[in-house]
């Protein structure tokens, strides 16, 4: 796991994954989404060509954290077996979260 920087738990972080597993065809990229919405994170999410899911989440540390941990639950669709991740700052730049095709 990637270690979150020096931070208040209310500053705002990205957190961007790459999550290998059995994660295309099992509703993962929407559930994703569905999780992001109840967070209250922007970004979005995405299939990659080699099977695997990518995603940029970005919100409040305290937040990210518990999305970051969600993605490892058994909660989280289909199969996850790894998830390849790093934390930086934020950008602003999305205003909800999506699905990128």
């Amino acid at each position: 796991m990637a270690e979150f920087p020096e931070a208040e738990p209310g500053e705002f972080v990205r957190l961007t994954a790459r999550v290998d597993g059995v994660v295309q065809g099992v509703g993962f990229r929407y559930w994703t989404v569905r999780k992001a919405e109840e967070l209250a994170l922007t970004g979005t999410v995405r299939n990659n060509d080699d099977g695997s899911v990518g995603l940029v989440a970005e919100g409040p540390q305290a937040v990210v954290l518990e999305f970051r941990e969600w993605l490892r639950s058994p909660e989280a669709p289909g199969r996850v077996e790894t998830v390849e991740e790093s934390v930086s700052a934020a950008t602003g730049e999305f205003k909800g979260f999506s699905v990128r095709f």
